[in-house]
């Protein structure tokens, strides 16, 4: 279990950099050529202030589409939100057998905290604010700090159209659940942190998710005892 102490340790340093544009990676795998043609939920957004283009075909593989399947956690409530890093899902449970899956990029950070939380609030388009101990290491980020007000929301913000806020006891955990995944990198280890979702997949959780829902994020150990049932 989480404690407070354990976001003030070394890790708390890791989260603060959670939620940063990912650097980008050398090389991506081909696309298998054979995958069915995306579902229309997929397709450009209309009537948000911003735009959210359609998810290019031949990109994200069909085991990260949003999905209703088994629900691998019947012992949590309905609207119970479970994080499993290393498999790259979120899974939102609607009832004792079925729960929503979606596809979510994580980074290396993401794997230092693992826990239950609580969803403290939610936002549409946030605004993104890097903290001083990111811009230390990435001056780049320096005009959009907590004292210049951060990033506006639109295009190129971080967090996309949608983001879930984690507290813990009342504390900021820094941690986030949020849209903005390129859609290359869904189901990699490959953002600066956080747990990140296509727009379209963002924009649907923050729909469903109750406010007050535990959010539990899986340790390696956690999902060593899962396989088999996603």
């Amino acid at each position: 279990m989480l404690t407070r102490r354990h976001f003030v340790s070394a890790s708390a340093a890791a989260l603060l950099s959670a939620c940063a544009p990912a650097r980008p990676v050398a090389e991506l795998p081909e696309a298998a050529p054979d995958w069915p043609p995306l579902p229309a939920r997929y397709g450009a957004v209309q009537g948000e202030p911003y735009p959210v283009p359609a998810v290019p075909e031949g990109v994200v593989a069909p085991h990260l589409w949003r999905q209703e399947v088994p629900n691998p956690f019947p012992q949590e409530v309905q609207g119970t939100i479970i994080v499993n890093p290393l498999a790259g899902f979120l899974y939102l449970v609607q009832d004792a057998d079925r729960a929503l899956r979606y596809g979510a990029g994580t980074g290396a950070e993401a794997f230092a905290w693992t826990g239950a939380a609580r969803l403290q609030f939610a936002r549409k388009w946030p605004v993104w604010k890097a903290p001083d101990t990111m811009i230390a290491r990435r001056p780049e980020f320096a005009p959009y700090s907590v004292a210049n007000g951060g990033m506006p929301p639109g295009p190129g913000n971080p967090l996309g159209a949608r983001a879930l806020y984690l507290f813990q006891n009342g504390q900021d955990t820094l941690y986030r659940i949020h849209g903005a995944c390129e859609p290359e990198y869904l189901g990699k280890a490959v953002s600066s942190g956080c747990i990140r979702l296509l727009d379209q997949d963002a924009i649907d959780l923050y729909d469903r998710a109750p406010h007050g829902a535990k959010v539990v994020v899986l340790s390696a150990a956690a999902d060593a005892a899962m396989k088999g049932l996603y």
